[in-house]
């Protein structure tokens, strides 16, 4: 079954052209991956299918008969709300549904003469909905997404905190097509792999954006490209989308190189070209225009070009001597230390809110500890790429930004660049230089923040984040040059791949000030982590084995010695024969009643008399079975 059908869109701001003549369609089943450089149109596309902005022509087309949900980057909320009532104020066909029922049995107790037919159809379709969990599955989803507190208003929340609300809401509302721009931003790496597994589980179709690689190879089953206005769609994973990919643009370099060559030869010909023209050399003259397009065509673009100078590191780095933080109650280090050694790469991976980002900040020296030492080397130089992002004017130039830090910036094999070759080198290309920086995407201002923590030479690289809103290809680049970077790196990220490429252990932050340094990357630890789960477990469930072994070897003799019944047991067993058959009726005579009336009140009564039985007749029925056990 089609959900939607994208037709010969495109889309252009002025000059800058987006994409040109698109065509897509996302089937029931569909998981789809849209992947691009940042500022290729993603956004834009997603605000085409919302919307939110107009095509420059074609169409994009939903089934009339299926519900769709947005997740955006940007979240607006209604500040007023708690976190549970958001929830419940959707309009989606479970909330409609539940409101229905709750204004049938309204109705019915006011003793309004429809209330018994609408009861009655509101009852089967809360049974077809499974509808009486609703409340349970919200608040699940809510507690995995730490949003646990449901009474707390959405104005006190933090801007993770709504991204995640607004993630909950999405998967609460279980719509025919998920459509999801980033939906790993602002989720620890548990979060994201409770999203993989519950996404694997639930019946969606989904569109989406994403830079985490893991994310998208284990959701995704097709990956659509949008690379120089033009689209291309894999079926696939990520794993496949990549090689397919390098296929097709060394077959594209190939054809361009063809067709060169072969324009020259045109190009000379039509030069000399007599001016009375045959038939044959007209159709040769209008060929020579494809080919001449063709040719001019640009190659592959160049990826982003990381290379710049690292100040020398002493042998002397940074020393952490036994550090404690805490605010109030909360242990942030219970006494931590750590001497730092040159070249060495280090994860951070934990759950939200456990210090991540304080410890970060007590490294450099922004944020106070509260016990402890910490000697920094003479010769370091922090680069700090943090979660806020680049803090500049709106209203700036991005070369301004640039030059702001300076004018000329040294490469590590001597030579020297201007800032704008630095920015041609990052992907930005003259026309985007002289651009204001509000103009950029969310991606673009991150790549620009990244040059400018780069651009200061450092050799203690601190990342925070650093994957969020950077496109695949760009991470890829910044993945090469932190492999070959001679100082020190320390990243905190969410992002698997990123984190499994680079570190050489990790430092896990358990809670509770508690920091376990393995040695490993995070696959590798959580891998680990899994086998000590089921020692654990397999420890436990022998222990268990051998006590209830102990127990049967001691209760054995006692049930050996009691093969017989008394007279007495013998004619409790005897009326309780009887007793059960006699419920058992009961019971069976209820349950028609029961199917038969929509009398409301009736249905209380005879729901309450039949729960009694029922009791009973499970308290009869086990000692019944006891009396039986004993008499062998």
């Amino acid at each position: 079954m089609n959900l939607l059908s994208v037709n010969n869109l495109s889309k252009s701001y002025g000059d800058r052209v987006l994409f040109r003549n698109i065509s897509f369609g996302i089937n029931m089943g569909d998981r789809m991956a849209l992947v691009a450089k940042n500022g290729s149109g993603k956004s834009t596309l997603f605000k085409i299918l919302k919307g939110n902005e107009i095509a420059d022509s074609g169409e994009a087309v939903f089934r009339k008969d299926i519900t769709v949900s947005f997740l955006d980057q940007d979240i607006v909320l209604n500040e007023s709300l708690s976190v549970i009532d958001h929830v419940f104020s959707s309009d989606n066909k479970l909330t409609k549904c539940i409101k229905a029922y709750e204004k049938a049995v309204t109705l019915s107790e006011e003793g309004h003469a429809s209330a018994a037919d609408l009861l009655e159809s509101s009852l089967a379709e809360m049974n077809e909905l499974n509808a009486w969990d609703y409340e349970k599955t919200v608040k699940e989803i809510l507690s995995r997404l730490e949003l646990s507190n449901f009474t707390q208003l959405i104005s006190t929340l933090s801007g993770g905190q709504k991204k995640r609300l607004a993630l909950a809401q999405v998967l609460i509302n279980k719509p025919d097509l998920l459509i999801m721009d980033e939906p790993t931003n602002h989720l620890d790496i548990e979060m994201i792999e409770w999203l993989e597994n519950y996404i694997a589980k639930e019946s969606i179709s989904i569109l989406l954006v994403t830079h985490d690689r893991y994310f998208l190879d284990a959701v995704c089953n097709s990956v659509l490209e949008l690379d120089n206005t033009v689209l291309y769609e894999y079926k696939g994973d990520y794993s496949y989308f990549v090689t397919k990919k390098a296929e097709r643009e060394a077959n594209q370099n190939s054809e361009i190189d063809k067709a060169r060559n072969l324009y020259r030869r045109e190009l000379e010909w039509v030069r000399k070209m007599p001016k009375a023209r045959t038939v044959k050399s007209k159709s040769r003259v209008d060929a020579f225009s494809d080919i001449e397009q063709k040719a001019k065509q640009k190659r592959i673009d160049k990826q982003v070009e990381l290379s710049v100078k690292m100040e020398r590191l002493g042998s002397k780095i940074l020393e952490l001597i036994k550090i404690s933080k805490a605010y109030g109650n909360k242990k942030i280090l219970d006494p931590f230390s750590y001497t730092f050694k040159k070249g060495e790469k280090i994860g951070v991976i934990g759950k939200n809110g456990v210090g991540k980002s304080t410890f970060l900040n007590i490294l450099q020296g922004l944020e106070s500890y509260d016990t402890g030492k910490i000697q920094t080397g003479e010769t370091v130089i922090f680069g700090y790429y943090s979660q806020g992002g680049i803090k500049v004017s709106e209203d700036k130039r991005v070369i301004e930004v640039v030059r702001d830090i300076a004018d000329f910036i040294p490469l590590a094999n001597g030579t020297q660049l201007s800032a704008s070759q630095l920015l041609t080198r990052f992907n930005f290309p003259p026309d985007v230089q002289y651009s204001y920086v509000k103009k950029l995407s969310g991606g673009e201002k991150r790549r620009l923040y990244l040059l400018t923590v780069l651009q200061k030479n450092p050799n203690f690289l601190i990342l925070d984040e650093p994957t969020n809103d950077l496109d695949i290809p760009t991470l890829q680049v910044l993945e090469e040059f932190l492999a070959d970077f001679g100082g020190c790196v320390m990243i905190v990220s969410h992002d698997r791949y990123f984190v499994d490429k680079l570190v050489d252990h990790v430092f896990v932050f358990e809670g509770d000030g508690q920091i376990k340094d393995y040695p490993g990357n995070y696959t590798e630890y959580r891998e680990w982590k899994q086998d000590q789960k089921a020692e654990e477990k397999s420890v436990k469930l022998e222990a268990e084995i051998e006590v209830k072994a102990e127990v049967a070897a001691i209760e054995k003799p006692k049930q050996d010695n009691s093969k017989r019944l008394s007279f007495k047991e013998k004619h409790e067993m005897e009326t309780l024969e009887k007793e059960i058959a006699s419920l058992e009726r009961n019971k069976a005579d209820l349950e028609t009643k029961l199917s038969a009336t929509t009398n409301y009140e009736e249905l209380n009564g005879i729901s309450a008399v039949l729960k009694t039985i029922s009791e009973e007749l499970d308290i009869k029925s086990m000692r019944w079975l006891e009396l039986q056990d004993k008499l062998g």
